[in-house]
């Protein structure tokens, strides 16, 4: 309700630039600006979770045992 009520006090304010210019105006700003704490927050989180991710990875006795029998011999 009040993210409604936000952006009802701020349409008057991007209707207050001239109609013959493009620009974003406050609204375009603040728009980037969410977005930008979003996918700060996003990364900050993503680090928090590869953090725990263990990559150590037991070595595979099959494979090497096949390496070591079709490797050339001499």
């Amino acid at each position: 309700m009040s993210a409604s009520l936000a952006l009802t006090h701020l349409v008057p304010l991007a209707k207050e630039v001239d109609e013959n210019k493009v620009t974003p105006g406050v609204l375009g700003f603040i728009v980037f600006a969410v977005m930008a704490l979003a996918v700060w927050g996003l990364m900050k989180s993503m680090s928090k979770h590869m953090q725990k991710v263990d990559f150590k990875e037991a070595p595979d006795t099959e494979a090497a045992k096949k390496a070591d029998s079709t490797a050339p011999q001499g």
